[in-house]
Order: C-alpha cells, then sequence, then structure tokens
C-alpha cells in the first residue's frame, strides 16, 4: 500500500494535466448543439481507461449521448466494484457571472475552476487514476468495471434501458459513487443517501399574442402574475409545502435520528458570508441540515415570461413559463409527486388562463446502510486516509439512477464523494480543490483493499 502513495505523488502534475484536458471539453448534454463535443469527450475518457490499465474498454451508442464501459478483471474469484460517474455536465449559464471560462480551466487558490470540476469529471477521474495506481503498482485486489455515462444532468434517460440490457456486462459486488460532498477535509463525512427528483415545467397562456399593456392592461389576465401567484400558494407561511398529499408518503426521521444529525457540524455564520446572505430561509422546525438533508422541497429553477431586453416594452405577455423541482425523501415516489404537482397546478388554474404542465424527468430516492460491508469499508478507507472516522451524512442532491441500479442488478451503493457544498455546483465558478482531488485518488484504492478484505 505504500507503492499506492509512492506512485501518486509522483505523477501528481500528470493526473491535474489530464483533467485539465478533459475539463476543457463542454461537454454539456442538455444543448443539442454541443453533440460533437459529447461524443470527443466519450472518446477521451475511453482513452483514459485504456491507458489506465483497463482491458475492454467500449463506447456504447444510446437514444441519446454514449455510455463508456471499462473493465479489469483479474480474478473472477475476487469481488468486483462497479464505478459509476457521468462525463456530462450542466450548462454555464449565465456566462456573466464566471470570472473565467467555463471550458478555461484556472488554477487559483489551490481550487480548479471549471464547469465540470467537481460534477462529476474531477471525481470520477478519481477513479481512472485509481485504476492506473493498481496497475502502475501490480497491486490490484478487486475487479473493476466502469460505467461512466453522458446523461446524468439531463435524468439519464438512456441508461435504464442499457442497465436492464446488460446485467450480466454489469454484475459486481458493489457499486462505488463520487458524485457527493462531504463535510470538511476536517470533518469527512459519506453520504448515507441522496434525495429523489421530481422535475416539471408549467406554461401559462392568456391572450393569443402579447398586446399593449396600456391598452389591454387590467381587462386581461397577465400570465407572469397569475403563474407568480400559483408558485406562490405551493408554500404557506412556515414555508411547509401545501400541495394536498405532498408529504403523505414521507418516512419522518426519528428523534435519535434528528440527534446524530445535529453533531455534524455546521458554522451558520460562515454559511451565510459564503452565499452572501444575511438571513437563512426554509421549513419551519427543522435545522439548515435538517432541510437539505432529511425534508422534500419545492423550488422554482427558472421564470419567464414577456419583455426581457435592454430598456422598456409596455407589454402584456402571452406567454409565463416556470421550471420547478421537488426533491424527495425516502418513501416518497416521484412518479406520484409529479402527478400531484401537475394536477395542482391544473386545479388552481382562474379562468382566462391555459395551463400546459409537463414532466422533464424525475429519480427516486436513495439510502445506503451504515452496517453494511459496503459503507463499513469506505469508512475505514476515509479514516485511514484522513486519521479521522467519517460522519454519515444525507445529501441533499439527487442521482435519479441509484434506485434503478438497486433494483435491476441486486447492488448496494456506496457514495464516497470529497466534493464540498460550497464547489458551486450547477452554478457559476464551479470549482474543486486540487487537495480533494489527490485526497479522493488516495483514499479511493483503500475502499477496494477494505471491501475484499471484507467479503473474505
Amino acid at each position: 500500500m505504500d507503492s499506492w502513495k509512492q506512485y501518486q505523488d509522483a505523477h501528481k502534475e500528470e493526473f491535474l494535466a489530464e483533467l485539465i484536458d478533459l475539463l476543457k471539453i463542454p461537454s454539456i448534454s442538455a444543448r443539442s448543439e454541443n453533440k460533437a463535443d459529447m461524443l470527443h469527450c466519450a472518446e477521451v475518457v475511453k482513452q483514459r481507461l485504456v491507458e489506465a490499465g483497463a482491458d475492454t474498454v467500449t463506447i456504447y451508442p444510446t437514444q441519446g449521448h454514449p455510455i463508456v464501459y471499462a473493465e479489469k478483471i483479474i480474478d473472477p474469484s475476487k469481488p468486483t466494484v462497479l464505478v459509476y460517474g457521468h462525463y456530462d455536465v450542466q450548462p454555464a449559464d449565465p456566462l456573466e457571472l464566471w470570472h473565467s471560462g467555463p471550458f478555461e480551466p484556472v488554477i487559483k487558490d489551490g481550487k480548479i475552476y471549471a464547469r465540470g470540476s467537481a460534477d462529476d469529471k474531477g471525481q470520477f477521474y478519481m477513479h481512472v487514476k485509481a485504476l492506473e495506481t493498481f496497475t502502475k503498482t501490480n497491486s490490484f485486489c478487486t475487479n473493476i468495471k466502469f460505467l461512466i455515462e453522458g446523461e446524468e444532468e439531463i435524468g439519464s434517460p438512456n441508461l435504464a434501458e442499457f442497465v436492464k440490457a446488460n446485467k450480466e456486462l454489469l454484475k459486481a459486488d458493489v457499486i462505488l459513487i463520487s458524485d457527493t460532498s462531504m463535510l470538511s477535509m476536517e470533518n469527512p463525512s459519506i453520504d448515507i443517501g441522496v434525495r429523489g427528483l421530481s422535475y416539471i415545467e408549467v406554461e401559462i397562456t392568456a391572450a393569443n399574442r402579447d398586446l399593449h399593456s396600456g391598452v389591454y392592461g387590467g381587462a386581461v389576465a397577465n400570465p407572469i402574475t397569475i403563474l407568480a401567484q400559483m408558485i406562490a400558494s405551493c408554500h404557506d407561511e412556515n414555508n411547509h409545502i401545501t400541495i394536498p398529499g405532498f408529504y403523505d408518503d414521507v418516512v419522518e426521521a426519528t428523534p435519535a435520528e434528528r440527534e446524530k444529525m445535529a453533531k455534524a457540524p455546521f458554522d451558520e455564520l460562515a454559511y451565510k458570508t459564503d452565499l452572501g446572505i444575511t438571513e437563512l430561509w426554509g421549513e419551519k422546525g427543522f435545522t439548515t441540515n435538517e432541510r437539505t438533508g432529511i425534508r422534500p422541497t419545492l423550488e422554482v429553477n427558472g421564470i419567464w415570461g414577456g419583455y426581457t431586453g435592454e430598456g422598456a416594452k409596455t407589454v402584456l405577455p402571452s406567454k409565463a413559463t416556470a421550471k420547478i423541482s421537488c426533491r424527495l425523501v425516502p418513501n416518497q415516489s416521484s412518479s406520484i409527486i409529479t402527478k400531484k404537482v401537475l394536477d395542482y397546478f391544473h386545479s388552481i388554474a382562474p379562468a382566462g388562463v391555459t395551463v400546459k404542465a409537463a414532466e422533464h424527468h424525475g429519480g427516486e430516492p436513495y439510502m445506503t446502510p451504515i452496517d453494511s460491508i459496503e459503507y463499513k469499508a469506505a469508512a475505514k478507507a476515509v479514516e485511514t486516509c484522513f486519521g479521522k472516522e467519517p460522519i454519515p451524512v444525507r445529501g441533499g442532491g439527487s442521482i435519479p439512477i441509484c434506485a434503478l441500479f438497486e433494483k435491476e442488478l441486486g447492488l448496494k451503493i456506496v457514495f464516497l464523494g470529497f466534493g464540498l457544498d460550497s464547489d458551486n455546483l450547477h452554478s457559476p465558478n464551479e470549482k474543486y480543490n486540487l487537495e480533494n482531488y489527490y485526497k479522493g485518488i488516495e483514499t479511493i484504492p483503500y475502499f477496494h483493499h477494505y471491501f475484499a478484505e471484507m467479503k473474505q
């Protein structure tokens, strides 16, 4: 095991240069104009896996963007770890808020700034370098498979079909995912769950065209006003979601669970300072960590309508649109919640407007038991490299494919993330600490070692 660290320390500059090359590719899955970039990124991922020591690397086309599969089978009798990650990234908008180009990686104050640096190129690439470490030190203790997709940021619409059709190919003993965060380098943690997701779009239409707001204002419904009122009605004065039946299936955290969560370090002042806010906001009766971990939410992700260009235009818009996402907790169903939200917007629409509401994508919540071999191996790996036992926490984000993995492959998932909540995921100036990147490469081989040891 000493040889792992020696090899990694000797090749840090190469590890970083390769990541920078990967981050330069604008692999934005949501935009059709980046289709060629997606194909190019898949090819680069394939080449890096070959160079790292994978015996078989294949790019599988889908109806959307391709999947990269790789494997290194050293001994069928040894445990197999399936690594999941994604090479696609979120759109970089709004571009004017970036301090540097989103696909022109910049290193500043020990951090690499670029879209995808933490989500998820920097994190899945740690596993590629861990594979290389095993290869160069001839120290494999598990078989390793990789499933790196290009559609996670748009809900993985084609991954389910691939998984169902390739169960034998993906056969393993555990799934390892680095697409989550830890509390801090001083207080390492492991996510034991992620929330589910329901994502919809609502369009309100009144008149058949934009109108002069002086001639028609006050006589014809304004879709922006109506949509704003409808959205505002989704929460009450305690920021509790008012949609009928929204909380019906929520499994409430026990007092013991909430007490354990309260032990996680949380600096409220630092949290507010980092975000540039003076007050926190959320569901009454719950702490910040509880609001982002054990409670479901409903948030508006985008809203538009009317004239938004430079100067003034006194217009009564014909349409107004909003994108809305709900984060879900254990026992909630994305399909049930999506229907409830869609039905709610149709039911509260006043006369004089029409509502067009539809689902974009969704996914189920997922939990990892902390008494499992998989979690214990991850916890021991983190403790070995950080010198401190990790704190189990619930993550606020969503990885829609997790529940499908367990259902179709019968495997448990371990979240071994090394990002930070302050890494500006999905925001301008996304970043990833170089220390976290290197620490992940150091820690991952220990997970394989301890998992193989515990599986004997």
